[in-house]
């Protein structure tokens, strides 16, 4: 008896090393931009996971491909919305590769950069587009984020009763001073949600 309890012991406690948390996940960071901006916001997403000692490699969707995309426990996809709810060009020109990777089990976190009162119709209508594409391939995703704090008239990134979105939210031109907060606080919950999904 007391053999059998330390060989089941012995079994929780390896499991419990094979666990991942976020700082031994390989974590990588897609984002597609044109003025910058989503690159930037990039940034900071990986300097707040550096602070839990979790390295992030970055890349361009323009140099990314599905053997990419295949090779991280966690992707953290970013993408603008242009005007009226236009794609960025480099990533509706990975559209295709999109949709023929195999993400089943692999997790997804997006975020997304708009302007709620220029383009209030089309509020990170760029983000719905991309969540509508991943979920394609069987991905899991974390890090939907409250709408609470914007103000829009619609949103294909939003849920049927705009209380989510499908990511976090940026809004560079009406709300920066509110970015590095929402980010910080945006990190923590995918630091939980993913280490929660990996003891599950």
């Amino acid at each position: 008896m007391q053999m059998i309890t330390i060989i089941i012991c012995i079994k929780i406690k390896l499991e419990n090393l094979s666990m991942k948390t976020i700082s031994n996940a390989s974590v990588g960071l897609i984002f597609g931009t044109d003025t910058g901006n989503t690159e930037e916001i990039g940034d900071k997403i990986c300097a707040q996971l550096a602070e839990l000692a979790c390295p992030v490699e970055m890349i361009n969707v323009s140099e990314a491909s599905v053997e990419v995309l295949d090779a991280f426990d966690l992707l953290i996809m970013g993408i603008p919305t242009w005007d009226f709810g236009g794609i960025q060009g480099d990533w509706e020109d990975f559209e295709d590769q999109i949709l023929s990777a195999q993400l089943k089990g692999k997790v997804v976190a997006l975020y997304g950069l708009g302007d709620q009162f220029g383009y209030g119709d089309y509020f990170l209508d760029a983000m719905g587009w991309l969540h509508e594409k991943v979920a394609k391939t069987g991905a899991k995703f974390i890090g939907y984020w409250p709408t609470e704090g914007y103000e829009f008239d619609a949103s294909l990134a939003a849920n049927e009763d705009n209380t989510m979105f499908c990511g976090l939210a940026i809004d560079e031109d009406q709300q920066f001073e509110l970015t590095d907060q929402r980010v910080k606080q945006w990190v923590k919950q995918l630091v939980q949600q993913f280490e929660s999904l990996e003891a599950a």
